[in-house]
């Protein structure tokens, strides 16, 4: 355990106006308030923290920073409180030790979403001050250190998926490559001993076997640099067994055809001199094709910069070189903690300029809660990139498989929310498109914000999933609320009572609501019935001849309303939101139709003479008369269904298909449902604008003589 003045040391070694009397300060109250508590590991707990503090103190963090690696646990696990942290250390240390405290005393659902609640807590921490996520990331990285010691088998492997998942590439996006790579390597030993063994044997085997070739070639490369007067120094590195695992799932290969166990590394003086050592290199050994990679005019998102290729080297070895300066290489090693600008800087500076974290925050703010936060967030930490280009060339970063959709989202929401097509390298493409490294990509938007909820099966970043999400729920809660008012109104007059909001104010006590539109979206939803509402609205009263008018629309008896009498018009019929299309009897613009409510989906809607209605007869409250507000001029598409009979003899296909494109309709979908061998019988679903172009749709196919029989299909 690292004593008192050692720990001051370390901290004066390299910055000398460090203030020693907080770091002293600091360490006593620590001791102090965790007092007997032990570690499962039987050792202090105040060991932890004093780890933590050297774990920074090796990366050379400012004072406040191990002040609140000492303090960071004391909130949290001891009596010690926020206040106690202020008056003695200042608000700046407070505020990065609560960014750091868990929320213990929240009272949530489950684990999960208490997890997800706390590493929302974090984020906003540390998007306000990075110094959180170091002293977070120390903080893991000990606990991953002794996590052997917990006893518990299914604890343990929980902690390591979480560190894998979320910790390690955070450490990776600010750039702490050393913690990122040790991180990994324990929650694998954790995760998959069995492989972690395997590839450590293969390793050592190889060590054995290769001898004294990594000094041979760094000799070789040496005395190349000298011949050609480039002062460098050069370096080999041994791949992580993480690494060397997870390259050989990715691209399901052997050990054996691993070309890049050991990195070597050119480490020189200028940016210049990166680019004069990499030609001199691939002028003496020949260039492995597709392996060169210039970090340095495209750095990764967390600012490496690098050169990287892949040479057959010296003794005909397949080797991979990293060509780097010296402040390249120290940042690639440190990261963020590399800059002493920001371990000067005021707390919340250095956050802003990361891209990726501002990112994060706007999944925050459109995720629906706390799990869907954590699903979102663990999207966004992919690791593989590529590179596209704006059509003013500004570099926009995304994980591999990213489409145009993810792009638009990534330069501004308002841009994803009205992309509507894209171009890459001038060629219209699908949204679904994949982008690859350099392409150049243009959003062609609409005036009006129309995400589809279709976008969801093809995004591959956790902001623009996020995004879509929230739009769609907003959408979806105008939605209801509009037809709940609707069914509100519909209610109110059957009572023979003119609407009147003070009414249903009154009621919202009865059905346990707090706001008018809260219980207008339930009635939308279908969670709340317009029986119970009325019931509320108007205790004292029954609702009259409700089950007499269902069964009436359902038989079409004189007694029915005629169309638009007192029916609630309907319109933007996109499935999934509050108004859908029964599937049994698909009905379009023209036909009559009835609504029926569905308990959290909101109303279905058939057509009157459809035999699925029989069934809801005995529920008359979940009846909705309505009407199509379809406009003569309107352009929209609806799907028809059609049963046909044809022919079984040549071009009688094709006969059909021209005959529906030349009424201007469009074949959605097609299935045989049975063959014969005279006949074959079909269900062809037609894209039409209404009831009418389906009927001219119809009327032209019976004027086929290969057809048999062509009848609008139900069920």
């Amino acid at each position: 355990m690292i004593r008192q003045y050692e720990l001051v040391e370390r901290v004066k070694a390299y910055d000398p106006t460090a203030d020693e009397g907080a770091l002293n300060r600091a360490y006593v109250f620590s001791l102090k308030a965790h007092g007997a508590q032990i570690r499962a590991s039987g050792d202090p707990y105040f060991s932890h923290p004093l780890e933590v503090a050297g774990i920074l103190t090796g990366l050379k963090l400012d004072c406040d920073t191990i002040v609140t690696a000492l303090l960071h646990d004391t909130v949290e696990d001891t009596l010690a409180s926020l206040d106690e942290i202020e008056s003695h250390f200042g608000s700046p240390v407070a505020r990065l030790v609560d960014g750091v405290t868990k929320l213990s005393q929240l009272e949530l659902q489950s684990d999960q979403t208490k997890h997800a609640e706390n590493f929302r807590k974090f984020v906003l921490a540390m998007s306000k001050d990075i110094r959180v996520l170091l002293v977070k990331l120390a903080d893991r990285l000990h606990n991953m250190r002794t996590l052997s010691f917990i006893d518990n088998d299914d604890r343990r492997r929980r902690i390591a998926n979480e560190t894998m998942d979320i910790y390690a590439p955070l450490a990776e996006r600010i750039g702490l490559q050393m913690i990122k790579d040790e991180l990994e390597d324990l929650a694998f030993a954790e995760i998959n001993m069995d492989a972690r063994n395997s590839v450590q044997a293969r390793l050592d085997f190889l060590r054995r076997e290769g001898g004294d070739i990594v000094p041979r070639i760094l000799e070789a490369l040496r005395g190349m640099l000298a011949g050609h007067h480039i002062r460098a120094g050069v370096e080999g590195r041994e791949k992580r067994l993480y690494s060397i695992w997870r390259k050989m799932e990715d691209k399901n290969i052997a050990f054996e055809q691993l070309s890049d166990i050991v990195a070597f590394r050119i480490i020189v003086d200028s940016d210049a001199d990166c680019y004069r050592a990499l030609g001199f290199v691939h002028g003496a050994y020949p260039m492995v094709p597709g392996k060169f990679k210039d970090y340095i005019s495209t750095p990764k998102p967390n600012g490496y910069r690098s050169l990287h290729t892949s040479v057959m080297g010296p003794e005909s070895q397949r080797i991979e070189i990293q060509i780097r300066t010296r402040e390249m290489h120290e940042e690639a090693e440190l990261g963020v903690a590399a800059h002493w600008a920001f371990k000067q800087a005021e707390a919340g500076s250095d956050g802003k300029q990361y891209r990726w974290l501002r990112e994060l925050l706007d999944i925050l703010d459109n995720a629906a809660g706390p799990e869907d936060f954590l699903e979102h967030t663990k999207l966004e930490m992919f690791r593989d990139q590529v590179f596209c280009f704006t059509p003013h060339g500004d570099l926009i970063t995304l994980p591999r498989g990213a489409t145009p959709v993810d792009f638009a989202y990534a330069v501004h929401s308002d841009i994803g929310h009205t992309c509507v097509g894209a171009k890459l390298n001038g060629r219209l493409v699908p949204l679904r498109t994949r982008l690859s490294n350099g392409d150049q990509v243009e959003i062609v938007r609409s005036t009006v914000p129309a995400p589809s909820a279709t976008w969801e099966g093809f995004l591959v970043t956790g902001k623009a999933r996020a995004a879509v999400r929230r739009f769609i729920r907003s959408k979806q809660r105008k939605e209801y609320e509009t037809l709940g008012r609707a069914i509100a109104e519909k209610t109110f007059r059957e009572m023979g009572e003119p609407f009147a909001e003070a009414v249903i104010a009154q009621a919202l006590p009865r059905l346990k609501l707090k706001t008018e539109v809260e219980l207008l979206v339930a009635l939308g939803q279908g969670n709340l019935t317009g029986k119970d509402f009325g019931g509320a609205c108007f205790p004292t009263r029954r609702r009259p001849g409700v089950a007499s008018r269902a069964l009436s629309l359902m038989r079409g008896r004189s007694g029915a309303t005629k169309a638009g009498d007192a029916a609630i018009p309907i319109r933007g019929l996109e499935p999934g939101v509050a108004v859908h299309l029964a599937d049994c009897c698909s009905p379009l613009p023209g036909d009559r139709i009835v609504g029926i409510i569905a308990t959290g989906i909101g109303v279905t809607v058939h057509t009157i003479d459809c035999e699925t209605l029989v069934s809801f007869g005995d529920t008359p409250e979940r009846w909705l008369d309505l009407s199509w507000d379809h406009d003569e001029a309107d352009s929209s598409v609806h799907v028809g269904r059609l049963s046909l009979v044809v022919a079984n003899e040549a071009g009688s296909l094709g006969e059909l298909a021209s005959s529906i494109a030349k009424s201007k309709g469009n074949i959605n979908n097609l299935k045989i449902t049975s063959r014969s061998a005279e006949f074959f019988d079909f269900l062809v679903d037609v894209e039409v604008q209404d009831a009418r172009h389906l009927t001219d749709v119809i009327a032209a196919l019976r004027a086929i003589p290969c057809v048999s029989s062509v009848e609008r299909a139900r069920g």
